[in-house]
């Protein structure tokens, strides 16, 4: 859907945070390399886009009103959302100085953060980005076509090194019109074992980390099988059945409340995302620095 229209362009309101985070135009202008006729002219542009005052000014200088303090909270998330997305996409073409490989629940949710901050630690740096399920990641590392990975799967291959750098928690989640919705008691683990799901495709992390958490049941065979979380999501509120995925990953949808969290009884449904690099291969430069930014991320 296009952009509701007060928001559809960042540059004001990153304008407004350094004005808040400074404590003056004056400050705010500098930081952003610009006159500060400039930025007074930008932030009363936002202040007509917006329709509040945002700054109270005096004589003495100027500080955010309460609406501008509103608004600069309301941003800030939207601003650093879009660092990350930028250093993400910037991620994305073919020949990188630094090769990484991420499942997708790193790849869509985690990494765009901690490119952004690899970005201003070693901003020369330039990143090529694939990303595939837990298999596929580990599969580049072995043949050398990523310097390194993200996995969520509970198994790595020989030949590689893993190293927990955060934790995830799967979510088992309905539509609201499924009957399972208006259910006021826990799911039985055999009741999940036995019920087909919205599955991903082999190879995804997912997978292993339910069937452990099940053990000694036996899971049904999928319901669907797509390789794409969007697609389940999609499957799952449109009330085709089932779907357990990263909590992650639906945290919007439950919000939105167009999908329900139901909890499992008795099992343990947490898990480790963890960085892959070959076994031997110490990391250096850029690859290190990224390592350690993911693992204070954690």
């Amino acid at each position: 859907m296009p952009l509701p229209s007060r928001v559809a362009e960042l540059a004001g309101f990153d304008l407004l945070l350094s004005v808040a985070r400074l404590g003056g135009i004056g400050a705010a202008a500098r930081a952003h390399g610009i006159s500060q006729p400039a930025a007074s002219a930008r932030i009363r542009q936002l202040e007509a886009h917006v329709g509040v005052t945002l700054l109270d000014r005096s004589p003495r200088g100027s500080q955010l009103s309460e609406a501008g303090t509103l608004v600069a909270d309301w941003a800030r998330r939207v601003v650093e959302a879009a660092a990350g997305l930028e250093a993400g996409i910037a991620a994305l073409p073919g020949d990188g100085q630094l090769r990484v490989a991420a499942s997708p629940t790193v790849a869509e949710y985690l990494l765009p953060s901690w490119l952004a901050a690899l970005r201003t630690r070693d901003p020369g740096t330039a990143v090529a980005l694939t990303s595939g399920n837990s298999a596929e990641v580990a599969d580049r590392v072995l043949r050398g076509s990523a310097d390194l990975g993200f996995v969520e799967g509970p198994d790595v291959p020989a030949g590689l090194r893993a190293e927990t750098v955060a934790t995830d928690e799967l979510c088992l989640v309905v539509g609201t019109g499924h009957p399972w919705a208006r259910r006021r008691r826990e799911t039985r683990p055999d009741e999940l074992a036995e019920t087909p799901l919205i599955s991903r495709e082999r190879g995804s992390g997912t997978r292993p980390t339910l069937e452990r958490a099940l053990a000694p049941h036996r899971l049904a065979p999928p319901l669907l099988e797509l390789s794409s979380t969007t697609a389940i999501k999609t499957a799952a509120v449109e009330g085709t059945g089932p779907a357990v995925l990263s909590a992650r990953t639906v945290a919007t949808e439950v919000a939105a409340g167009t999908l329900v969290p139901l909890k499992v009884e008795g099992i343990d449904l947490r898990r480790a995302l963890r960085l892959v690099r070959r076994a031997g291969q110490a990391l250096h430069g850029p690859a290190a620095d990224l390592a350690a930014i993911a693992a204070r991320g954690a």
